[in-house]
């Protein structure tokens, strides 16, 4: 019917804009661009104006930007790139970040929570499990409860759920062990230098949030500046399992239980090299980059097997494919967000993230660039593009614009391809420019 319209071609172009995305966002409106005179500053003529109902697919469709790779392979994809780019200019600069980083002493810091009770595992040496197996790799009962009525669900779901507020608590520790470890007082020791990082959240088997963090020690004013010469790796290896096992936080009380949080046992800090490979005997910059990428598209679903998005009614998990463990971690989440003392924690929302309801990568602010600006980037380079194959003249009058009056209103109309426009975006390229386009910008 595409083709008998002769809107195929057409058609095909704008759905090549969308970059692969397969739930794009659907919007009704207009979007009108004028020349502002630069001499007088009087608004001028229209130089751009688009009208969503004149489009091939009658609507505006903006890619839907899902960080979850289960919700959208593409821009899973685009945002993983964009993280690695963001992790690795605070390890070797670039992106508006010194180089000077490179020399700064850094670490690659694992923080895990606390036990909830036993679950199935692939002990190290292989061992057999408590259970008595010896577990595949890919067993769906790794990570799950051995005894589910004696397993913590509720301390589980409350610990996701206060994750966030305990790396908070533990990044200002880790000032006061640092500071510490230099003679100086918390107050001195901004004088002095400044801690930057960058995490990732990451669920356990288990549905258990831990982080995986670049941590970096900077001179006062951060990567641009170089930290003191007391200033070591082995500082920070030191100070951090210090501040780890210092931080914990009071949590609320639920039937008159008291809940306190704090990080579990296993911690891990290693130094991060300078060398990009070096045959798998050093952790690199670009290992640690793509490792922290890596996890920030994936999410509870991926790890847990429980769902990639929200819940409305509980009677849905009836029909959700997950395992027990993960419907009992719902459940909990969902019977807790019940209660008027727990509304703050909304976590009906969050139950199907298993109460975790933080950002899954985020970084100090002198850590380096951040996502926004690598889009900002990447959309100026597809003006950019744009512009050099347009072919419409440039008049004398326009010539004189120094900027721009936009003015646009969008009205949301809903997500997703219709059939024929899936099957037409299954059989395209990647649009030109798209492909192979820098994805800092």
């Amino acid at each position: 019917m595409l083709a008998s319209l002769g809107t195929m071609p057409e058609l095909g172009r704008q759905l090549s804009g969308l970059g692969g995305c397969t739930h794009p966002v659907r919007l009704d409106g207009h979007r009108t661009e004028y020349a502002v005179n630069k001499a007088t500053g009087e608004i001028g003529d229209v130089l751009h104006h688009l009208d969503s109902a004149t489009l091939p697919a009658g609507q505006l469709l903006v890619r839907c930007n899902n960080r979850r790779a289960t919700r959208c392979a593409a821009c899973a994809e685009t945002y993983r790139r964009d993280t690695y780019h963001l992790i690795t200019a605070g390890l070797r600069g670039g992106k508006g970040a010194s180089e000077a980083v490179a020399t700064h002493p850094r670490v690659f810091a694992t923080l895990t929570a606390p036990s909830f009770g036993p679950v199935h595992n692939r002990p190290n040496g292989g061992r057999d499990c408590r259970c008595g197996i010896r577990h595949d790799e890919n067993d769906p009962a790794l990570g799950t409860a051995l005894d589910p009525d004696t397993y913590d669900y509720e301390a589980a779901v409350l610990w996701n759920a206060h994750a966030g507020a305990l790396w908070r608590r533990f990044s200002i520790y880790l000032r006061r062990e640092v500071a510490k470890r230099a003679g100086l007082t918390q107050r001195a020791f901004l004088d002095h230098a400044r801690i930057s990082f960058a995490k990732v959240a990451e669920y356990q088997r288990r549905g258990a949030v831990h982080f995986h963090a670049v941590i970096r020690l900077d001179g006062p004013e951060g990567g641009e500046t170089a930290p003191p010469a007391w200033a070591s790796t082995e500082v920070l290896t030191d100070a951090i399992p210090a501040a780890a096992t210092a931080t914990r936080i009071a949590g609320p009380e639920v039937d008159g239980r008291s809940h306190r949080f704090v990080f579990g046992r296993q911690l891990d800090v290693r130094p991060i090299r300078s060398a990009d490979f070096d045959g798998g005997q050093e952790l690199t910059e670009r290992a640690v980059a793509a490792y922290i990428a890596k996890y920030a598209t994936k999410g509870a679903e991926t790890a847990t097997g429980t769902l990639d998005r929200p819940i409305r009614f509980l009677a849905e998990l009836a029909q959700a494919r997950i395992s027990d463990h993960a419907q009992r971690m719902i459940r909990t989440a969902w019977s807790l967000g019940a209660r008027a003392d727990l509304a703050d924690l909304r976590l009906r929302a969050w139950a199907h993230m298993l109460g975790f309801r933080g950002h899954f990568s985020t970084k100090s602010r002198r850590y380096s660039t951040t996502l926004g600006a690598l889009r900002d980037a990447r959309a100026e380079w597809r003006r950019a593009q744009a512009a050099e194959t347009s072919t419409a003249p440039v008049t004398s009058e326009i010539s004189e614009v120094t900027s721009t009056l936009v003015l646009a209103h969008w009205v949301f109309a809903g997500t997703g391809l219709s059939a024929a426009e899936t099957w037409l975006a299954a059989s395209l390229e990647p649009a030109p420019g798209t492909e192979g386009e820098p994805t800092h910008g």
